[in-house]
């Protein structure tokens, strides 16, 4: 760990000379001067003097340099049959544009804007066109539930909504616009205008005096130039998923946001301009404020905005065409993408159909990486695996292979080592450090790298008791994990995932990753249900690969005796259901939680951020069934 090493030591030793060489790969109006101000700790505030504008650094300063005619953003959308591209100058056009249709209707510096749309490049040049003008944007998961949407039209007080009519799920089309209407009479807050792009797909009914076309509001917009802003204004609000009652809005900065997201493609993504990136995620997540939208750009890259899913449109070679007919050179998902490719094409053979010499990178995150489905991805590519790991709330890696540094070599369930910036400890629940090798809460110490939240929207005590109470001095990242004697991180799962069974401290993760080692499982969720005698006993639930045909009874007596063998008798797992499918947010993430809760006898409802309800639905009679 040469390089790493001197440059991880150095972003600790002296924040200040580290970060503000970083800062010199953004264009300021005024350069800062103070890098890190930490007068009202644990309020730390980067580059608190400088002034900028995120969608400059973005676009104009591309086009200014001479590459305006390099393809910007790629919009590539199975579902509807179309794929176009966009130069940085058209990109830029674009945007000034929507900048202009925004400032007409009264938005300027400091006023929010809600963006509630599907995987299309209006989504894209909307929020770069709040950067431009300096207001806040606030992006909603399209298809997101009236009541979840009015909560957060309440939190944020928008002036305008973007919308659309319809998004796309595959081959059913979902109506926005009766979402948006019953959100906006759900809402005590009421947005002065909405703005509507009307898909072909479905056509949506406008309110006379509320509404404008998107196309027709464009056709007579004004371009709108950038407006400087400090690097402290807040550039976006992103309201963490699955937040009930008063939702929790993760803020981000413009200045340390920019600094960051600029460094990271460099060093930890390898990836430069005029080269294409692609985060398979959604604009609605934190993925893709970073990594489909401003990382990508700041860096002068091509990026892919792709509107489908990993299998289904049409088959599970779809992110092959993607890598192939865009040249991919680095691709970013979430394991939960690979094992659904895994589930439906277990040798690999779609892959093999296309070119994929330009592919460098797989980077993954989002969830737990089960080595299975790390060493199926590393054998079918031939290409690095990377494991990282981060949050809504930093909204760039904390630990990582950084491939721009200094490759390192992986090891399967480890996102590798801590980010320069991030001084990661492992403790007890007193706080105190452990030992490598023994699980522990991991925290980062304070104060947080440029990029991560410097608060919550409009709720400085709750950001305080949210993170950084129960730690002195640390922000609780909610993981589980240890180190081991090289310093590998491995992050076990979220805290509460961690079971007591009579007194032993287990991780499901840890169970998760030896039943997906077994050859018939596709995918696979361990949880801890409540049990008189013992406090907590797990319970395996195990989705096979596509073509399998086992005993559900003689399957899950062989996983049983496997975890036997590799945990032990004391890991007291007796049953292990096969099911057709584990319930998932929208992100892909496993619904561990409700599952816990329907298996305990609550009476869980429906997450907003459910993917399929059909599938948990199916689920409920078995999580209840206690056996």
């Amino acid at each position: 760990m040469g390089r790493y090493s001197e440059v991880f030591r150095r972003s600790l030793a002296d924040p200040e000379g580290f970060w503000g060489e970083a800062a010199k790969g953004i264009d300021w109006y005024h350069q800062p001067t103070v890098v890190l101000d930490a007068s009202n700790p644990p309020f730390y505030r980067w580059f608190a003097d400088g002034i900028l504008n995120t969608c400059f650094n973005a676009l104009d300063r591309h086009v200014r340099d001479g590459r305006g005619s390099q393809p910007a953003l790629i919009p590539d959308s199975p579902v509807t049959g179309t794929c176009r591209s966009f130069t940085y100058q058209e990109l830029l056009d674009e945007v000034a544009r929507f900048a202009g249709v925004l400032r007409g209707l009264g938005v300027g510096a400091g006023d929010r804007v809600i963006i509630y749309l599907p995987m299309i490049p209006e989504a894209v040049v909307a929020m770069l066109a709040c950067a431009r003008i300096g207001a806040v944007h606030s992006v909603v998961f399209g298809g997101f539930a009236a009541h979840e949407l009015a909560v957060r039209i309440d939190d944020a007080a928008p002036k305008v909504v973007v919308s659309a009519s319809c998004g796309i799920e595959v081959s059913r089309i979902v109506e926005y616009k009766p979402i948006l209407d019953s959100a906006i009479e759900l809402a005590a807050h009421k947005p002065d205008r909405c703005v509507i792009v009307q898909r072909p797909q479905a056509a949506a009914a406008l309110v006379a005096g509320r509404d404008l076309d998107w196309e027709q509001a464009m056709a007579g917009a004004e371009p709108a130039d950038c407006v400087p802003v400090a690097a402290t204004d807040p550039l976006y609000i992103l309201y963490t998923s699955g937040t009930t009652a008063k939702p929790k809005g993760v803020v981000r900065d413009n200045g340390g946001h920019a600094v960051a997201l600029r460094w990271s493609m460099e060093h930890i993504y390898d990836t430069g301009p005029g080269e294409v990136y692609w985060a398979a995620s959604d604009v609605g997540w934190v993925v893709g404020h970073s990594y489909i939208v401003y990382a990508p750009l700041l860096a002068g890259c091509t990026t892919v905005l792709y509107e489908g899913k990993p299998v289904g449109t049409p088959d599970a070679g779809a992110f092959w065409r993607v890598i192939a007919e865009h040249r991919v050179k680095t691709l970013f998902t979430a394991p939960t993408a690979f094992r659904a490719i895994k589930k439906d094409d277990p040798a690999g053979e779609l892959a093999r159909q296309h070119d994929l010499s330009s592919f460098r990178y797989l980077f993954l995150a989002g969830e737990r990486l089960d080595p299975e489905t790390y060493r199926w991805a590393g054998d079918l590519l031939g290409v690095p695996v990377i494991d990282h790991w981060w949050q809504t709330e930093t909204g760039w890696p904390i630990a990582a292979n950084l491939m721009g540094l200094e490759p390192m070599p992986t090891k399967a369930g480890s996102p590798t080592v801590p980010v320069p910036g991030y001084d990661v400890r492992v403790v007890n629940t007193d706080g105190d450090e452990v030992a490598p090798g023994k699980t522990g809460e991991i925290v980062v110490r304070l104060p947080l790298p440029p990029g991560c939240l410097p608060s919550l929207w409009r709720d400085d005590e709750r950001f305080v008791d949210s993170y950084l109470s129960r730690h002195p001095g640390f922000c609780i990242t909610g993981d589980g994990g240890y180190r081991d004697s090289d310093g590998y991180l491995y992050v076990m799962g979220r805290i509460d995932d961690v079971i007591n069974v009579a007194g032993h401290r287990l991780s499901t993760g840890e169970m998760e990753e030896v039943l997906a080692s077994h050859p018939a499982v596709a995918e696979c969720a361990v949880i801890g249900v409540n049990d008189e005698l013992k406090g907590q006993i797990p319970r395996g639930f195990v989705v096979l690969k596509a073509g399998v045909r086992a005993d559900p009874a003689a399957l899950s007596t062989e996983l049983v005796q496997l975890i036997r063998d590799q945990i032990g008798p004391v890991a007291a797992l007796r049953r292990v259901d096969v099911v057709a499918g584990l319930p998932k947010t929208r992100s892909g993430k496993i619904l561990r939680k409700t599952m816990r809760g329907i298996a305990d006898g609550q009476d869980e409802p429906i997450p907003s951020t459910i993917e399929d309800p059909a599938v948990l639905s199916a689920l409920r009679p078995v999580l209840a069934d206690s056996g």
